[in-house]
């Protein structure tokens, strides 16, 4: 793959400084001395506007700006669809580049709009990747949504774990094995405290309690420890039909409808990715499920545009930094500038990946962590490099194509390999 151009050729450029209700456009034609400047609203006409006048100028075109929330999205896919090039912008490197060109921290949309324009010009800037013309939208968004169902899934579940069991029914935690399962909340919706429980014999609770808890191993001796702990619980003796119960239940149904939609969303998922192949090559990777592989291929896009695995590597924010000045050399680290949902789910894989019986994964931390497995920061580092080594083996297993190969490493030549020379390998 040959690295993209990011110095436009001759040409027309273009800075948007992208708002809510209207971007300030500056326009730079070779061969005149002054730039245009206009303001263009977020309207279909106003768009179709801004690209006929860039159509008649009859030269190559460039356009840059700034991701700002979702509203660059669709001016970019317009100007795409124009036919023209379109540069993204870092926020961080537009407000330093500000900094240094102007000596000053003040910020205003047409002192954007120039920066914008130089490093357009100087190639400071990045190839703009649109989700829809990659046709990887849809999968953004159920990745998206099954993400801040998940977050407000562990929110709601916590006021639960914190709030409401510490209150009515404590001693019942400790049957909540699997925070993905829905019969804990079930059970809890038709048995919210002790007392809705001791009301009955044990034997009445247990055929009442019989399917709402599901398939269990050794169901009976699992409802009769509940009913016995019901029994000596010291949660407060509220009736079953007070309205604080009324809010404890109207609180567990809103954990088991966000389950509910999550399953519905990871159902989804699997339906749409099914025919692709880079999901079933992700799939074979130990550690990566469903959404691991949804959420990759979401926030990575195709890994083939990374011509190395550095790249990927720097792009997930996994390649590492030094500080230093002078005499003085901080501690080399991860720079974790790069994606933060994409480096989260790598180290996920990992962890389960090294929970697995026999895998490179696995034997790898296995021989980090075997001179002080005891070792807190030792463990860490490990666990650092296996997040690395999973973002190699992703790009390397979409790049050529092949399925991961499940063996296990042998034992590095001279000895241990240092983390910091594994991390950047």
């Amino acid at each position: 793959m040959t690295r993209p151009q990011l110095t436009p050729p001759a040409g027309v450029l273009v800075a948007i400084d992208v708002a809510k209700a209207r971007n300030e456009v500056l326009i730079e034609v070779p061969g005149l001395a002054r730039r245009r400047r206009l303001s263009v609203l977020n309207t279909r006409a106003e768009h179709d506007r801004l690209i006929a006048l860039l159509s008649d100028l009859d030269q190559p075109v460039t356009c840059g700006f700034e991701a700002t929330g979702n509203y660059h999205r669709p001016i970019a896919w317009r100007l795409l669809q124009a036919g023209f090039a379109v540069r993204l912008i870092s926020s961080v490197g537009l407000a330093r580049t500000c900094e240094a060109l102007h000596n000053g921290w003040d910020k205003n949309d047409p002192k954007d709009a120039q920066v914008m324009l130089h490093m357009i010009r100087i190639g400071a800037s990045q190839v703009y990747h649109d989700p829809l013309a990659a046709g990887i939208n849809d999968v953004q968004e159920l990745s998206k949504t099954h993400d801040a169902v998940s977050r407000a899934k562990t929110e709601v579940l916590h006021r639960i774990l914190t709030h409401y069991l510490p209150l009515y029914f404590p001693e019942v935690d400790r049957f909540r094995h699997n925070s993905r399962s829905d019969w804990f909340f079930a059970f809890l919706d038709r048995f919210p405290t002790p007392a809705s429980i001791t009301v009955l014999s044990k034997e009445a609770f247990i055929a009442a309690a019989w399917d709402v808890v599901g398939r269990k191993v050794a169901k009976a001796q699992l409802l009769g420890d509940i009913y016995e702990t019901a029994r000596s619980s010291i949660g407060l003796p509220v009736p079953p039909d007070a309205p604080a119960v009324s809010m404890f239940r109207l609180v567990i149904g809103e954990v088991r409808g966000l389950i509910r939609q999550r399953d519905a969303i990871e159902a989804a998922a699997d339906t749409l990715l099914s025919e692709s192949a880079d999901y079933k090559l992700l799939r074979r990777i130990p550690g990566i499920g469903p959404i691991n592989a949804l959420t990759i291929l979401a926030e990575a896009g195709d890994l083939r545009r990374f011509s190395h695995h550095r790249q990927f590597l720097k792009f997930c924010g996994l390649d590492l930094a030094t500080q230093q000045s002078g005499t003085f050399r901080g501690q080399t680290k991860l720079s974790k500038y790069g994606n933060a949902r994409l480096r989260r789910t790598l180290w996920l894989a990992g962890q389960v990946a090294i929970r697995q019986r026999e895998n490179g994964f696995r034997d790898k931390f296995e021989r980090y962590i075997a001179r002080d497995r005891h070792n807190a920061d030792l463990r860490r580092k490990a666990l650092t490099a296996i997040t690395a080594k999973m973002a190699r083996v992703v790009h390397a297993v979409i790049k050529t194509g092949a399925d991961y190969r499940p063996f296990v490493e042998g034992p590095v030549p001279g000895g241990r390999t240092p983390l910091s020379r594994a991390v950047r390998a």
